[in-house]
């Protein structure tokens, strides 16, 4: 009783780092926790992801709901996003869930060179572009590309639909901040409960993952808005490419 007391207290204790790191970072932890459920625990890729997504879904969802609370974004808006989003990702989880997994850490790599790059563009941006009117019948195309990313590799959906917001359709970063956790919140759930069907979740693994990252997300998104953004994010940037690198390397290695 004593090692299984250790194993979910440390299991806890690697939740709440990762929920801390994603509030520093502000990309959610899942970008952090699959390499290491994939490098540190040994499980294969499609797990890895299902059991990532116990710990995102319920730090997305409180998050939505408190950033909702302070910039609303209209229901029609969430509707034609969050309804897109959800139905993409059901169909592309299925397809996910059951994916060779070499394959998928390839494409999971992948995705975080282009998000490493992405981050370095970023903070090299001066100024934003011009606001535009909403066009909300737009929306459910952001909706499907975000959806894609949450179905294929459980995370990503509003990596990918913060810029279709802010520089394809000209919306303010609140605006696209609150589209984005409308679009990325229910989708994880709907990843969640897909992988969860396929048997590609670790419950015993996730849940105090979960428990823990709940406790400290907020504190991360406390620290973030002290430190300089430009050197954190080129530094995180350096990280991924990393990591996404190891996740190619590790395994092969390992064998």
């Amino acid at each position: 009783m004593m090692s299984s007391a250790l194993h979910l207290l440390s299991f806890v204790v690697i939740g709440a780092s990762l929920g801390f790191m994603g509030g520093v970072f502000g990309i959610g932890g899942g970008i952090i926790a699959v390499p290491l459920l994939v490098l540190g625990f040994g499980l294969d890729q499609p797990l890895a992801q299902g059991t990532a997504l116990v710990l995102m879904a319920p730090n997305l969802l409180v998050g939505w709901w408190r950033y909702h609370q302070r910039h609303p974004v209209s229901g029609r808006a969430i509707v034609a996003i969050a309804v897109s989003a959800s139905a993409t990702t059901w169909g592309i989880a299925h397809i996910a869930a059951r994916m060779d997994p070499t394959v998928l850490r390839w494409l999971f790599s992948a995705f975080m060179v282009l998000l490493a790059a992405r981050l370095v563009h970023t903070a090299r941006r001066q100024a934003p572009p011009a606001e535009r009117p909403l066009n909300v019948r737009v929306l459910p195309l952001v909706g499907m590309v975000g959806g894609c990313s949450m179905g294929l590799l459980g995370i990503g959906g509003g990596l990918l639909a913060g810029p279709l917001l802010s520089g394809w359709m000209g919306q303010r970063q609140t605006t696209a901040q609150g589209l984005s956790l409308a679009l990325v919140a229910p989708s994880s759930v709907v990843a969640l409960a897909t992988y969860a069907q396929a048997q590609r979740v670790d419950w015993q693994l996730g849940l105090p993952m979960a428990l823990g990252g709940v406790l400290t997300v907020s504190a991360g998104v406390a620290l973030a808005h002290r430190l300089p953004e430009k050197p954190m994010r080129t530094a995180f940037a350096a990280m991924l490419v990393g990591t996404a690198a190891w996740l190619i390397v590790g395994p092969m290695w390992m064998a």
